[in-house]
Formats: C-alpha cells, sequence, structure tokens
C-alpha cells in the first residue's frame, strides 16, 4: 500500500551523497522486477534542472519502464524516485496526481485524437484539471500555444490534415498546457525522415530554452541524442552502461558506448551537437580549440 502522509525532502535524509539544488528528478538505486525477471537493475540517475538528459538503449534494455517508473505509472521493487527531494515512489494516489502535474508527456507519433481537432486536442488538459477556465480563456491559451510554436490558424484543423512535424509539434502544445517543470518525449525522433528528425531535435532545445523545463528523452536514436542531450545515459540490460556528456559516450574510452554507436551506423565524426542555437560537429570544435592554442601561443601565454 502507499504511504498516505505527505512527504518532505527530510525523507530523503539518508540519500549518499546528498541532493544539489539542481538535481530536479533523481533514480536512487532504482530496480524493477516483474516476477523473476529483473527489469531495472539499480538504476542511479540525477536528472539535472533546465538541462537535456536523453536515456539511449535497444529493445528490451529498460527504457519503456524507467518512463513508466519517471511519471508514476509504476513503482520500483526497491530504490527510490525523487522529485524536487520528495520520494514520488511513497505517495498515495493524490499526492502522486499532484506531482505528476509537474510533468508534461510528450508521445511517440503525437498521439494525438483524431476524431478531434487540433483545438480540443490541445485543450484536453486544460478541461480535464482547469474546469475553472472558460471556454474563451481555454481557446486563448490554446491558439497563443498554437503561434509559439509555429501552428498558425491550425487550431480548426484535424490531425490528419497535419504533416509529421506539426504533428509532433501539437503533442508538444498539449503537454505544455499544464505548464509543467519536466518534459518528458517518448522516442520523439522514430518513424521521422532525417530533416523532419533534425527538426524536432531544434524544437526540442529551442522549447527547453524558451519555457526554461528540464527536458528528459527516451531514445533509441544516438544521431539526435548527441546533439541535443547535456548528459547522455546509456541502458544495456536493464543497468547504465555508460553515462556522461555526448562527447564523453562518442569519443571517450567506454567500450559499450563505442559499440552502441557503430551498431547504429553513424560515425562518431559525424555526430554533431546544438550549442548556442548553432550546430558545432566534432571537427569544428576541434579547429575552434586549435584557433584558440594558437592564439594563446601567438599572446605568450602558457598553452597547455
Amino acid at each position: 500500500m502507499f504511504r498516505r502522509r505527505p512527504l518532505t525532502p527530510a525523507d530523503t535524509s539518508d540519500l549518499v551523497p546528498p541532493l544539489a539544488p539542481d538535481d530536479h528528478v533523481t533514480f536512487d538505486r532504482v530496480t524493477k522486477s516483474f516476477g523473476e525477471v529483473g527489469v531495472l537493475k539499480g538504476i542511479d540517475i540525477r536528472f539535472k534542472r533546465h538541462e537535456t538528459a536523453v536515456i539511449i538503449g535497444g529493445s528490451g534494455a529498460g527504457k519503456t519502464t524507467l518512463l513508466r517508473l519517471l511519471i508514476g505509472l509504476d513503482r520500483p521493487t526497491a530504490g527510490r524516485i525523487l522529485v524536487d527531494g520528495i520520494d514520488i515512489s511513497r505517495l498515495g494516489e493524490v499526492d502522486l496526481n499532484r506531482v505528476r502535474r509537474k510533468f508534461g508527456m510528450v508521445f511517440q507519433y503525437a498521439a494525438l485524437l483524431d476524431s478531434l481537432t487540433v483545438l480540443d486536442n490541445v485543450a484536453f488538459p486544460l478541461r480535464e484539471h482547469r474546469k475553472d477556465m472558460s471556454r474563451a480563456a481555454v481557446r486563448d491559451k490554446v491558439v497563443a500555444m498554437l503561434n509559439l510554436l509555429g501552428l498558425y490558424d491550425k487550431e480548426g484543423h484535424m490531425p490528419s490534415e497535419l504533416s509529421g512535424g506539426q504533428r509532433k509539434r501539437v503533442g508538444l502544445a498539449r503537454a505544455l498546457m499544464l505548464e509543467p517543470e519536466v518534459l518528458v518525449y517518448d522516442e520523439p525522433t522514430s518513424g521521422l525522415d532525417p530533416h523532419t528528425s533534425r527538426m524536432v531535435d531544434d524544437l526540442i532545445e529551442e522549447t527547453r530554452s524558451r519555457f526554461d523545463v528540464t527536458s528528459i528523452v527516451i531514445s533509441h536514436d544516438m544521431a539526435s541524442a548527441f546533439r541535443i542531450a547535456h548528459h547522455v545515459y546509456l541502458l544495456i540490460d536493464g543497468a547504465v552502461a555508460a553515462a556522461g556528456t555526448p562527447e564523453d559516450l562518442a569519443f571517450g574510452a567506454n567500450d559499450a558506448a563505442r559499440a552502441f554507436i557503430a551498431a547504429s551506423g553513424v560515425a562518431s565524426e559525424q555526430l554533431e551537437r546544438i550549442a548556442g542555437g548553432r550546430t558545432i560537429s566534432r571537427a569544428a570544435r576541434q579547429a575552434e580549440e586549435r584557433r584558440v592554442l594558437e592564439a594563446e601561443g601567438e599572446s605568450g601565454q602558457d598553452v597547455p
């Protein structure tokens, strides 16, 4: 049974090492088993506030189970999942629903209701959770969000009239309606052509920056992960096999990470990273580092 009293950060006092102020969502020694089958095996991850973290891994790695635990649809067999220092795995349904409102979910393939207009799809969370809002206020908020995401005059369209990229934007607009602190993306580039995939990557980064959210992306797409992530976590057989910045995984010595990247069919040298609103390749970064070293040498500074 769930424990019914509300929890406070004091309930996490035995967490070692202590939580940092920018630790937004934390998996602390999380395991999940179904009967005799262990799916997640001692997961330790700290999702940093206002950053993008990408969970990558192949089929059967445990990504879907981790996602279900993350948004409170299931509970761990052992360990803790903390949101702002509160262990959500020990909350009752009332308190858990309050915490869930901190999360927005962007589903694979957008998961729009085909019988509803774009307006009604995006308005759905407001009509469920903000019954105090008038119909006019709901419409105004939906249209404003659609315009922010470049979907001008699309509120009356049906999902079938939209492109794949537009459907993704509608799904994102719906996820943002309750002004979440954390956006969770489930395979956002799955089934998209390379051009649209890059547009979705740009949208994830733009959304993180514009709305100041923490982004957690579940993906198998290494090229996408490298472009958008501040930190990447590679799951293999229910355990974190590699963790670090995209550069750590792509150019470091971790054999599991290098093998996963090789299996993805993308050469490390061709991976790109979004930084400061521009895309920087490995080769461009190396050239920039050389220019800095040369400039320091010419100015008489010590060059490491």
